[in-house]
C-alpha cells in the first residue's frame, strides 16, 4: 500500500525531528459538535499537528458526521479518525488509524473489525494508516470494551515485544495507550523508552498526559507524538492550555538523542 499524504506528513515531521501533539476529540465528551470543533480549532491554533476524532462508546452516526464536518471547516490540520468500532467512520475525515489491537484477547479487535471496515474505508476514499495499537494498564474504557490483556506498567519488555511484532506484521505506526483520564498517569517512561528502542516506525503515546512536564518526559523517552484529549476538553481556554504542551515537547525534542 502506497504512503498517502497524511502518513507522509507524519513521517516528514519525524524526519525533521519535530515532536507532534495530536488533539483527541471524543464528540460524546463535548456539549455539542460546535463546541468540539471549537476545541479542535483552538488546539490547532496553539500548535497541534493533527486532530484525532473518535471514542470507545457512542462516537458515531449524526453526532460523528456533524462534528467531523465542522472540524474540517474549522482547521487546516489533518483530520484523522481514532475509531472505537466500524461505525466510527465518516467521509469527512482525511485518514484513519487502521489499527489492530495487538494485545486484545478477542479476534474481533485484531482482525474481524478490520475485515468488515476495510471496504467502507476504501469506498469513502479515506487514507488508512496501518497502526499497531497496544493498551497498557489501567486501560480505561478501551481496555474494557476490547477485552485487552493489559500490559503491566512494570513490564516494558512486553510492550516492546508487542510493538516490534506489530512493525514486523506491517504496521507503519505504533500507539501505546493507558486509556483516557488514567488515574495512574500516562504510559511510564520506561515503557516508552523500551518501545522506542525496539521499533523504527513513528511512535505515538496516548492517555493520561495531564501536564507539559509529563509530555516532555515522554518525548525525551522516545515518543514521536502524544495524544492530548481530556485536558483540552476540560479547559476553558484551550489555546492557552495546549500552547505550553507544544512548547514543552518541542524543547524536549531539541534535547533528545534521535
Amino acid at each position: 500500500m502506497k504512503i498517502g499524504s497524511v502518513e507522509k506528513y507524519i513521517n516528514d515531521k519525524v524526519s525533521d525531528k519535530e515532536p507532534m501533539l495530536f488533539i483527541v476529540i471524543d464528540p460524546c465528551d463535548h456539549p455539542s459538535p460546535e463546541a468540539a470543533a471549537r476545541t479542535a480549532r483552538e488546539a490547532v491554533e496553539a500548535g497541534a499537528a493533527m486532530v484525532c476524532l473518535g471514542g470507545s462508546i457512542g462516537a458515531q452516526g449524526t453526532l460523528l458526521e456533524r462534528t467531523a464536518e465542522l472540524i474540517k471547516d474549522s482547521v487546516d490540520a489533518p483530520l484523522n479518525l481514532f475509531p472505537g468500532n466500524t461505525s466510527t467512520i465518516t467521509r469527512h475525515a482525511d485518514s484513519i488509524y487502521f489499527y489492530s489491537l495487538l494485545n486484545s484477547r478477542n479476534v474481533y479487535w485484531t482482525t474481524m473489525a478490520q475485515t468488515t471496515g476495510a471496504p467502507v474505508i476504501k469506498r469513502m476514499g479515506i487514507e488508512a494508516l496501518p497502526t499497531g495499537y497496544i493498551v497498557v494498564a489501567p486501560g480505561g474504557t478501551v481496555g474494557w470494551v476490547a477485552d485487552v490483556n493489559l500490559v503491566p506498567r512494570n513490564k516494558p519488555g512486553i510492550a516492546a515485544s508487542l510493538a516490534l511484532a506489530g512493525e514486523y506484521l506491517g504496521n507503519r505506526l505504533i500507539i501505546t495507550d493507558v486509556g483516557s483520564a488514567s488515574e495512574q498517569g500516562p504510559v511510564p517512561a520506561g515503557i516508552v523508552a523500551a518501545v522506542a528502542d525496539a521499533i523504527s516506525v513513528p511512535y505515538i503515546v496516548a492517555g493520561g498526559i495531564r501536564t507539559p512536564e509529563q509530555a516532555a518526559e515522554i518525548v525525551k523517552a522516545g515518543a514521536d507524538a502524544i495524544h492530548i484529549g481530556t485536558t483540552a476538553e476540560k479547559s476553558k481556554d484551550v489555546k492557552k492550555t495546549i500552547a505550553p504542551f507544544v512548547k514543552a515537547i518541542r524543547n524536549a525534542g531539541k534535547e533528545r538523542k534521535w
